[in-house]
C-alpha cells in the first residue's frame, strides 16, 4: 500500500489541537450513536408496530433488515464520494436524509411505507457511517487516537444499549411513532455543532468518478441474499410452499422455489462485482472496492472478525423484545429496562477500553469483550423460560454490554490502524460495509430461526394437545405465525384459547434459546479470527521525528 500522499486534515491544525476537536468528536459521536440507536430501538418497538399496522412475521423482518441492507450496499459509494467532495459535507447530507427517513417513518400508515421510509434512513446511515470514521481517522493519531476512539465507542454503544429503553419508554408512553420523531431534534443540533466544530477534510489525490456496474452488482447481490434469507421459509427453500406475487408478477415455476435462484443470482453478482472492481482498477479508472487494502493483516483479519461478530451480536436485541413482551406480557418500557444493564456494562466498559488500548494492544481489549460477549449471550440464552424475569437476566446482561463496549470501538481501531489518513474514507467504508452486511445478514439468519423455531415448535406442539380441534390448532398455529408471536397476547384473554398458552410459550422458549446458541455460536466464531490479529500501530505514540516529518508535509500541502 502506497501511504506516501498526504490528507491535507490529516494533521489537525493549531485551532483544533484543543477542545475543538474533542467537541467535533463529541458531534462525531452523537451523529453515529443516532443511526446506531436507530438500529437497537426499533427493536423493541416491532410488537407494537406488528399489532398497529397488523403485519405478519416477514414484515416485521424486513423492517428489522432492510435497514442494514441499504447501509451496507451504499457505504463503500458514500465513503469514496467523502473522499472526493468532503468528509464533513457527506456527515451534514446523510444526517439530512436520515431526519427525512425518519420524519417519514413516524408518519407511515402501512407496512409497506415504513419499510420504503426505512430505506431513506439507510440511505442516510450509509453517508454518516464512513464520514465519522474516517474524519476520526484524520483528526486522531498517537495515543489521543485511542482516547478518541474509546470515547467514540462509549457513547456508541451506551446508546446503543439505551436505545431499547428510549424505545421502550417512547412506545409505551407515546406511540412507537416517536422511536423515529426523536431522530429530529438530535440531528439538527449534531448539524450545528458539526459545522462548528469539524473541519472539512478530503483526499485531495482521490480520482473523482462514479462506478454504476459495482454499485447495481453489490446491491444486488446483498439484496438477493438476505431477501432469501428473510422469505425462504415462507415461499420454500426448495420446492414452492406458496405463490410468489411481486408487483402484478407471480412466479411462474411450480417445480422450484424463487429462494434458491435468489442465492445464486446473489453469489453471482457478488463474484461479478469482484471482477469488476479488479478490472477497473488495472485499468486506472474509478473503483468502489479496493483489495489493496486487504493485504494489510490487521484490515483482513479485523474486517473478517467484525463481520463475523456482527452475524450475532445483537441478534438477541430482535427475538427478545418479540418473547419478553408475547411471553413474559412486559410493556415495552418494561422490556426496554431489562436492557438497561446492558447499557450500563456498555457506559462502564467502553472508556476502560480506550485507557487499556493506550496501555496495552488494542486487540487485546477486542478480545477480551468478545470472550465478555460470548459468555454474556450464553448466560441469557440458558435462562429463559415462560417465568424468568428481567432481574434475573442483570448479570448476564451487564456482561454482554461489557463485551460490547469493549470490542466494538477498539475493533474498528484495530482495522484502520495501518491505514494511510489519505485512504481513510474507503477503508472506513469497507469496514463499515462488511459490518453492515454481517448485521443485515445476521438479523435475516436470525429471524429466520426465531420463526421457524416458533412456527414448527407451535404447530408440533399443538397437535398434541388433548381436546383441541385440529382445525382451532391450524388456526392458532397460523396467527401466531402471522403475527410473530404476538396473537399470544390476545389469545390469553381467549377461555377457548387457554389449553394453547402454555404450548406456545413453551415453543417461544426453545425457539428464543435456538436464537441464543445461534449468536454465541457466531460470536465464538468471531473470537477465534480475533486471535489471528497481528499487532498494529494503533495504540503507538508519535514519534519526535515522525511529528517532524508530518509538520513538513503539512507545509509543503
Amino acid at each position: 500500500m502506497n501511504g506516501s500522499r498526504t490528507d491535507r486534515a490529516a494533521l489537525p491544525e493549531p485551532t483544533e489541537a484543543g477542545r475543538g476537536r474533542w467537541l467535533g468528536l463529541l458531534m462525531l459521536s452523537l451523529g453515529l450513536s443516532m443511526i446506531v440507536v436507530d438500529a437497537t430501538i426499533v427493536n423493541v418497538a416491532v410488537p407494537s408496530i406488528v399489532r398497529d399496522l397488523k403485519l405478519d412475521g416477514s414484515a416485521a423482518e424486513w423492517i428489522v433488515s432492510i435497514y442494514p441492507l441499504v447501509f451496507a450496499a451504499l457505504l463503500i459509494s458514500f465513503g469514496r464520494f467523502g473522499d472526493v467532495a468532503g468528509r464533513r459535507r457527506l456527515f451534514l447530507l446523510g444526517l439530512g436524509i436520515f431526519t427525512v427517513g425518519s420524519a417519514l417513518a413516524g408518519l407511515a400508515p402501512s407496512g409497506l411505507t415504513l419499510i420504503g421510509a426505512r430505506v431513506l434512513q439507510g440511505v442516510g446511515g450509509a453517508a454518516i457511517a464512513p464520514a465519522t470514521q474516517s474524519i476520526l481517522n484524520t483528526t486522531f493519531r498517537g495515543r489521543d487516537r485511542a482516547i478518541a476512539f474509546g470515547i467514540y465507542g462509549s457513547v456508541i454503544g451506551g446508546m446503543a444499549a439505551l436505545g431499547p429503553l428510549l424505545g421502550g419508554w417512547l412506545t409505551t408512553n407515546l406511540s412507537w411513532r416517536w422511536a423515529f420523531y426523536i431522530n429530529m431534534p438530535i440531528a439538527l443540533v449534531v448539524m450545528a455543532g458539526s459545522l462548528l466544530w469539524i473541519r472539512e477534510s478530503r483526499d485531495e489525490d482521490a480520482r473523482s468518478g462514479f462506478d454504476p456496474a459495482g454499485f447495481v452488482l453489490i446491491t444486488l447481490g446483498l439484496g438477493a441474499i438476505v431477501f432469501a434469507l428473510i422469505e425462504g421459509y415462507r415461499y420454500g427453500w426448495l420446492a414452492p410452499s406458496r405463490p410468489l406475487e411481486l408487483l402484478g408478477v407471480t412466479w411462474p415455476l411450480s417445480g422450484i422455489s424463487i429462494i434458491p435462484l435468489a442465492v445464486l443470482a446473489g453469489l453471482a453478482c457478488l463474484v461479478a462485482f469482484a471482477v469488476v472492481e479488479l478490472r477497473r482498477k488495472r485499468a486506472g479508472g474509478f473503483y468502489l472496492f479496493d483489495f489493496d487494502l486487504w493485504r494489510e493483516p490487521t484490515f483482513r483479519f479485523g474486517n473478517l472478525t467484525a463481520t463475523i461478530v456482527s452475524l450475532g451480536e445483537f441478534g438477541l436485541l430482535f427475538a427478545l423484545p418479540l418473547f419478553l413482551q408475547a411471553v413474559i406480557g412486559y410493556t415495552a418500557f418494561e422490556t426496554g429496562l431489562v436492557f438497561l444493564t446492558l447499557a450500563a456494562g456498555s457506559f462502564v466498559a467502553a472508556p476502560l477500553a480506550g485507557m487499556l488500548a493506550g496501555r496495552f494492544e488494542p486487540r487485546r481489549t477486542v478480545q477480551v469483550g468478545m470472550l465478555l460477549e460470548v459468555v454474556g449471550i450464553l448466560g441469557v440464552t440458558l435462562l429463559l423460560s415462560n417465568t424468568v424475569s428481567g432481574l434475573t437476566l442483570a448479570v448476564p446482561f451487564f456482561l454482554y454490554g461489557m463485551g460490547v463496549g469493549f470490542s466494538t470501538a477498539q475493533l474498528a481501531n484495530v482495522i484502520l490502524s495501518d491505514i494511510p489518513p489519505e485512504r481513510s474514507g474507503l477503508a472506513s467504508a469497507t469496514n463499515s460495509t462488511m459490518r453492515q452486511v454481517g448485521t443485515a445478514l445476521g438479523s435475516a439468519i436470525l429471524g429466520t430461526v426465531l420463526l421457524v423455531g416458533l412456527n414448527t415448535g407451535t404447530h408440533d406442539r399443538l397437535a398434541q394437545v388433548p381436546g383441541l380441534p385440529t382445525a382451532q390448532a391450524q388456526a392458532i398455529a397460523i396467527s401466531i405465525e402471522e403475527s410473530a408471536g404476538q396473537a399470544l397476547v390476545g389469545l390469553r384473554s381467549e377461555p377457548a384459547a387457554q389449553v394453547a398458552i402454555g404450548p406456545i410459550e413453551d415453543a417461544f422458549v426453545a425457539a428464543a434459546r435456538t436464537v441464543g446458541f445461534v449468536a454465541a455460536g457466531f460470536m465464538g466464531l468471531g473470537l477465534a479470527f480475533s486471535l489471528l490479529l497481528p499487532a498494529s500501530s494503533a495504540s503507538v505514540p508519535r514519534t519526535v521525528a515522525e511529528t517532524a516529518e508530518a509538520v513538513k508535509r503539512e507545509a509543503a500541502a
